[in-house]
């Protein structure tokens, strides 16, 4: 049995070595012409790193160091918004663990034998039984992954009818700077515009910023200093220490839900499937959760009966998590001065129980 994968991101290579591991002879398909990322850190909450030990890759995180969750929320003179309870945190879910985004790949690139690993093809269409048509030529295969991300080539082949990528009004600003004392992972709220730090083992810190603009606008990195020099410590001292050329902009964009997430003998999964705003921090790991599902239902069942229960397990789940998603960050980027005067009183006085509600569908997950 033969799959193929369109895209050579997270989602697609943690597919390649599921499948892979079960004995399925494996293409991967990726448009640049390396497999790796830049640029940017990735909090692999309790559900991911489940799904990598299903992969036996787990541990080879745990190895690099482990993590705190997030503490909470504060406002820009440093006020608390919400204060997490870390320890309870860790107790009731299991582990974080924070790496780059490279590395992550490295570990899942290192997973697969090379023959597998085609970079530099450039998919143009998918077709339902099996065939791909990209620049090297045509693969054909028993079964199609579209990993390709929130533009996907696989997506548009078979659902072209499917509303595409939606804009929700803010850009994002991802780097890592090198180790600076940050204290512990917080993201800070202002008006249309939030930071958030993460520390990393190696002492290095993660950094995204999160700010209202219209499509496809630019800041450099000093616009970004001014805006954020009178936030409260770290937050300029991380501004300081960052560099014009690890500063990697992206607009944010979601994906409208579609009916299914299979068609013939193709599957969607990732972004290319239900691409969310980071404000869970799910999206690669509910890339990494596709991935064991998919290669665990169709080895065991078969590709059409496999592909049914993929689509019928994974798709509430992963649209669930997509609109809390956007309905956790909208407060953050809310700009009337009452509504965030409201926001600033009324979230430090929520009980508990209400911001569990966001998150604990998305940490307890099982293969």
């Amino acid at each position: 049995m033969k799959v193929t994968i369109v895209g050579g991101g997270i989602g697609g290579l943690a597919t390649a070595v599921a499948f892979h591991q079960r004995g399925w002879e494996v293409e991967v398909l990726e448009r640049a012409p390396e497999f790796t990322e830049i640029g940017a850190g990735l909090s692999i909450q309790p559900n991911a790193l489940r799904a990598l030990d299903a992969l036996g890759l787990g541990d080879r995180l745990r190895d690099g160091g482990l993590a705190d969750p997030v503490a909470g929320v504060r406002l820009a003179d440093g006020r608390w918004l919400v204060r997490n309870d870390v320890a309870d945190l860790k107790r009731r879910f299991g582990q974080w663990a924070t790496v780059h985004r490279a590395d992550l790949i490295d570990l899942l690139v290192e997973a697969l034998p090379e023959r597998a690993l085609r970079p530099g093809n450039d998919v143009r269409e998918v077709r339902p039984d099996g065939t791909v048509v990209h620049s090297g030529g045509e693969s054909t295969a028993d079964l199609v992954v579209g990993a390709d991300g929130v533009h996907s080539a696989t997506r548009r082949s078979l659902w072209p009818g499917a509303p595409g990528p939606r804009y929700v009004g803010y850009t994002t600003w991802r780097f890592i700077v090198p180790p600076i004392p940050a204290g512990e992972s917080v993201e800070t709220w202002g008006r249309g515009e939030r930071f958030g730090h993460l520390p990393m083992p190696d002492g290095r810190v993660y950094c995204y910023v999160m700010a209202n603009a219209p499509v496809r606008s630019s800041t450099g990195l000093d616009g970004l200093r001014e805006r954020f020099a009178r936030w409260h410590d770290p937050i300029p001292a991380l501004m300081s220490a960052a560099r014009e050329d690890t500063v990697s902009q992206h607009d944010v964009h979601h994906l409208p839900e579609l009916p299914t997430y299979v068609s013939g003998s193709v599957a969607l999964l990732g972004d290319a499937a239900h691409a969310m705003t980071p404000n869970l921090g799910q999206g690669a790991c509910q890339a990494l959760e596709d991935a064991v599902v998919l290669a665990a239902v169709v080895d065991k069942l078969g590709v059409p009966a496999g592909l049914e229960e993929y689509d019928r397990s994974r798709r509430p789940r992963t649209q669930m998590i997509a609109r809390r998603s956007r309905q956790v960050g909208a407060p953050a980027h809310w700009t009337s001065p009452p509504m965030i005067a409201l926001r600033d009183a009324m979230l430090p006085r929520l009980p508990k129980a209400f911001f569990e509600r966001s998150i604990t569908p998305a940490y307890t997950w099982t293969i």
